[in-house]
């Protein structure tokens, strides 16, 4: 059976302001700085993704 897998893409944004984040990727609000690195670190997990912190409040979770 032929696997399909997402490689070099954007899986999912974290962040505390949503105003700071749009598109098509999914985004999760966090309410505080611990629940948004708990909630990047799981999905990052779950996703088989790095995260990346853009310095601006959000964190992203790619595919290399």
């Amino acid at each position: 059976m032929n696997e399909i897998s997402l490689t070099q893409c954007i899986l999912a944004a974290v962040c505390l302001d949503k105003d700071k984040v749009s598109g098509a990727c999914p985004v999760f609000i966090a309410a505080s700085q611990e629940e948004q690195l708990k909630t990047c670190l799981l999905l990052a997990r779950i996703l088989g993704g790095i995260v990346h912190d853009l310095e601006n409040g959000v964190f992203i979770i790619v595919k290399h």
